[in-house]
């Protein structure tokens, strides 16, 4: 590439970008007492310096003119597919990247689909794209190559731990529904931070918000996110929610987010974990262990905070339905009142009453003559047993002349010889009363003829 041109050719190129107007310093050659034609030259000095669009535009014409198409080989990110049908990319090697594109027509002709991480091999032209200010390459002909470094690192971490269980969904848990405290891991200077809270701010303006600073990106990065992690988990009182991430970028930025040791971080964490690294397209490992993935900080902070507004308007239908519930119950609970107020046993108790005593009175009646009827049999059957008592009964035997001898003291009947002896004290009985006598001789009973 040549260095800056100044004289003949020089004059002519500026002269171009005049929209056609006559060439300052070709009108000031025409008068003597001007400055030398060095000093006329666009850029030369102070007094005719370049417009951003001449410098551009010269850039643009010395690349064109001094670097001819090449081959470049690297790692494919950031590939967007605009509606025009252009496709925008960035191709990167492990400590530089270049922007590139694909006009419609060159990508109509590839036969691969380009994704994130892939390996490409293409052919294009330097191009310098003005508003911006920033070169490019503009790509003619492209080929994969396989996965790029990083993207191989990504997956084979990938799996690793996958195979330890650490994004399986039987591990996630769920997110408080009303948080009061949120701690969030991030660069107190960045833009993740600022979107946040304003969208907080607006949906649950009660939630207090601790930020725990880290680095975000560079060297370093995921040793401070890790420990950023592990300080949250030591705070007392303990947080309900603790968010993880950074705003939008490339995934060479957003790399601290696939390292280990961040990984290992959120898993341990005791804390429910939001990983809100802001970008869409590329998917962290830092997402995949998290209990809930956001796309950006903004949406972590509405799968975090309630909506102010819709949690009103809820409560308010709330309260509609439930005045309608309560008026229904109140109208169901007066028609079954009416209902039963016209009721004879309401209206008139002592129809129903009548109804009863006249049973009672049927019954009563039953009672007694059943028992009149029990009492008689009874009677019948007590004189009856009376009588036949009375017949065996030993005062009938006194009545025909016989007495009755009983020890005085045990009151024993005396039967036989053998129950007495002298000096016994024994008590007889006739009909109409009775003695006591003192045994003074026992005499042997005659013997039987």
């Amino acid at each position: 590439m040549t260095g800056f041109l100044f004289g003949d050719e020089a004059d002519e190129f500026f002269s171009k970008e005049t929209d056609g107007k006559p060439s300052t310093s070709r009108n000031r050659r025409s008068t003597d007492n001007l400055k030398n034609e060095k000093n006329l030259t666009p850029g030369v000095s102070d007094g005719c310096p370049l417009s951003v669009t001449q410098l551009t535009a010269w850039i643009k014409r010395t690349l064109d003119q001094n670097i001819a198409s090449f081959w470049i080989a690297g790692e494919v990110s950031n590939v967007t597919k605009a509606s025009s049908g252009h496709v925008y990319l960035t191709i990167k090697d492990a400590t530089s990247q270049i922007g590139a594109v694909i006009w419609r027509s060159s990508w109509e002709r590839c036969k691969f689909d380009i994704k994130e991480g892939m390996s490409v091999l293409g052919m294009g032209k330097l191009d310098v794209y003005g508003p911006r200010g920033t070169y490019q390459v503009v790509l003619q002909k492209i080929e994969p190559q396989g996965l790029g470094p990083l993207q191989i690192a990504f997956r084979k971490l990938h799996a690793q731990l996958a195979a330890e269980g650490l994004f399986l969904p039987e591990r996630k848990r769920a997110l408080p529904r009303f948080p009061k405290r949120i701690g969030f891991v991030t660069s107190p200077h960045g833009a993740a931070i600022h979107d946040f809270l304003e969208v907080l701010r607006r949906r649950w303006p009660q939630i207090n918000v601790l930020v725990v600073p880290a680095k975000v990106q560079g060297p370093g990065a995921a040793e401070e996110i890790a420990n950023g992690i592990a300080m949250a988990n030591r705070i007392d009182p303990p947080l309900d929610v603790l968010v993880v991430g950074r705003g939008g970028g490339s995934i060479e930025d957003l790399w601290a987010f696939n390292e280990e040791v961040v990984v290992r971080a959120v898993v341990a964490s005791r804390i429910p974990v939001v990983s809100a690294v802001g970008h869409e397209i590329d998917v962290t490992l830092c997402d995949l262990a998290a209990d809930v993935r956001a796309l950006t900080p903004s949406e972590a902070a509405e799968r975090i905070a309630p909506n102010r507004e819709e949690m009103l308007e809820t409560l308010q239908l709330y309260k509609h339905r439930l005045a309608s519930i309560v008026a229904s119950k109140i109208r169901e609970l007066e028609s079954r009142l009416h209902g039963l107020a016209r009721r004879p046993v309401i209206e008139q108790p002592e129809r129903m009453l009548d109804s009863s005593i006249q049973r009672l009175d049927e019954i009563d009646y039953r009672l007694t003559e059943s028992l009149d009827r029990q009492l008689e049999k009874r009677e019948f059957e007590f004189a009856k047993i009376a009588s036949q008592l009375e017949t065996i009964s030993p005062l009938k035997t006194l009545a025909r002349g016989y007495s009755l001898t009983m020890d005085a003291q045990k009151g024993a009947i005396l039967s036989r010889v053998e129950q007495v002896h002298v000096g016994q004290r024994t008590e007889t009985r006739v009909e109409n009363g009775k003695w006591t006598s003192f045994i003074e001789r026992i005499e042997p009973a005659l013997p039987t003829p």
